[in-house]
C-alpha cells in the first residue's frame, strides 16, 4: 500500500475546493464504475480496501450505458447508481440516462433551468 497519511491531509479548509465527487463501496457494481470513469480525462479514482474515491474538478458525468455495458447488463438506472454510494459531495442532478456532479451549485442550477435568486451583498 502507499505511504502513511500525515496529519496535513486531515486538515480542514473553508475555502472552495472547485471539486467534486463520490464515495463507492468496493463491489462489483463499483469497480465497474471506477473502471469506466477511470477512462475519462480529468477524472481520479482512489481505491481501497472497502471503498473508492471518484473525484474531479467542476463536474462529473456518470452515464448509465456506459455502466450497464461494463457490467454486462441490460440495464442501469441512477437508482441502482446510488445505491452503491456511500456519499457524495457537490450538487447532483439525476437525469434517466446519467448522473451529474457539479462543484458549483450556479452551473448545477443552469443544468436544470432553474434561475437562483440574486444575492444582494
Amino acid at each position: 500500500m502507499s505511504e502513511r497519511p500525515t496529519e496535513e491531509r486531515f486538515q480542514s479548509d473553508r475555502t472552495s475546493s472547485n471539486r467534486c465527487g463520490v464515495t463507492m463501496s468496493a463491489s462489483v457494481e463499483g469497480n465497474a464504475i471506477a473502471e469506466v470513469m477511470g477512462e475519462k480525462p480529468g477524472v481520479e479514482v482512489s481505491k481501497y480496501p472497502a471503498m473508492i474515491r471518484i473525484d474531479a474538478d467542476d463536474r462529473l458525468e456518470f452515464d448509465m450505458d456506459e455502466i450497464a455495458e461494463a457490467l454486462g447488463v441490460e440495464e442501469f438506472t441512477p437508482e441502482d447508481f446510488e445505491i452503491e454510494t456511500s456519499t457524495h459531495y457537490g450538487r447532483m442532478v439525476k437525469q434517466d440516462d446519467r448522473v451529474l456532479l457539479f462543484a458549483n451549485p450556479e452551473d448545477a442550477a443552469e443544468e436544470i433551468g432553474f434561475q437562483l435568486p440574486e444575492v444582494k451583498q
